[in-house]
């Protein structure tokens, strides 16, 4: 029954379930990342430490991850706080679009139920909830002093918008253009079994006598085996498809949940109108000739933030959550 459990609901829709089979299949020793990758018995490692020594859930919101990697500058002026060192740049030019759409929605819902700072730091429910996501979701960084405060609305507003833009829109631009991307195999292989010779001291051995004889032939002999690419193919095929009964940002199944809030309802019927004009508004951009990072010959149309998508592989959609 709780207000913030409602709102994060279908953002968590089988998240255990996708987890555990990413546990057993995917990231598992030998498993399926091991077993098609380059690093190999390393994948796991390598992405604990960049875990260990990169991530922070304060960065994690798009504004603050585009200052961090130096993509946009801090400006008061503008909408989202921050102004893009490249226009053209179409995940963060789209990206900010959905962004402001779930802040504007995420901080509606919050002020109808928390007016004042105090009923923020008296919900014993909600900072419990919050301590377990730190202390116990990440008790490696817990004593690390990056951690927002949880002390009014604006703070849970700024957690709740970072934590929903993280499982939808964020994963969606990283997740459905893998197939589209990597499953033609030779575009972008997981791994190389040969090394391309680069070194003056290698110009005499064997291996660049072969290279320079026939370079697409060595290409094509270091790439993936027959087992490890259909593998490989299988997998981005998978996680890069859309089920029938996919539930996309601005949509809800259970949207009876707030019957007898007609302020929320008539808030989260702006939030659904705001992603259908955030589609158009991507849909007119892609057809701009003077955006040359997604419009003109040979350029895909960047459509991986586009909120709604038909089932199936289509390099579009954000679902409410990251499973698939």
């Amino acid at each position: 029954m709780h207000p913030v459990f409602k709102l994060l609901d279908p953002h968590m829709r089988y998240t255990l379930d996708i987890n555990a089979l990413a546990r057993q299949k995917l990231i598992n020793a030998d498993g399926i990342i091991e077993s098609s990758f380059t690093p190999g018995r390393y994948c796991t490692e390598i992405s604990s430490a960049a875990y260990k020594h990169l991530w922070r859930f304060d960065m994690e919101g798009l504004p603050a991850d585009l200052i961090r990697r130096g993509m946009a500058v801090p400006d008061a002026t503008q909408p989202n706080g921050v102004k893009l060192v490249i226009e053209d740049y179409p995940y963060a030019a789209d990206g900010l679009m959905v962004w402001s759409a779930i802040e504007n929605w995420v901080r509606a819902y919050v002020k109808h139920y928390y007016d004042h700072p105090s009923q923020v730091c008296n919900d014993r429910e909600l900072q419990a909830w919050y301590s377990e996501s730190i202390n116990v979701g990440h008790a490696d960084l817990r004593h690390e002093r990056w951690w927002p405060r949880l002390n009014d609305s604006e703070d849970l507003v700024s957690i709740l918008t970072t934590l929903i833009w993280t499982v939808s829109a964020q994963h969606a631009a990283i997740n459905f253009g893998q197939y589209p991307y990597g499953g033609y195999v030779p575009n972008r292989p997981p791994l190389m079994r040969r090394l391309i010779p680069e070194d003056e001291e290698e110009k005499k051995s064997e291996k660049e006598a072969n290279f320079m004889a026939d370079p697409e032939k060595y290409f094509l002999n270091a790439l993936p085996s027959l087992l490890q690419a259909t593998k490989y193919m299988a997998i981005v095929d998978t996680l890069s498809t859309h089920s029938p009964d996919e539930e996309y940002l601005g949509e809800r199944q259970q949207s009876s949940i707030w019957s007898g809030e007609a302020e929320i309802i008539e808030a989260f019927y702006n939030f659904s109108a705001e992603m259908r004009g955030i589609e158009k508004e991507i849909e007119r951009r892609n057809c701009d000739p003077t955006l040359r990072n997604r419009c003109g010959p040979g350029v895909l149309p960047y459509e991986l933030l586009a909120p709604t998508s038909q089932p199936g592989v289509t390099c579009r959609g954000i679902p409410n959550s990251v499973s698939t």
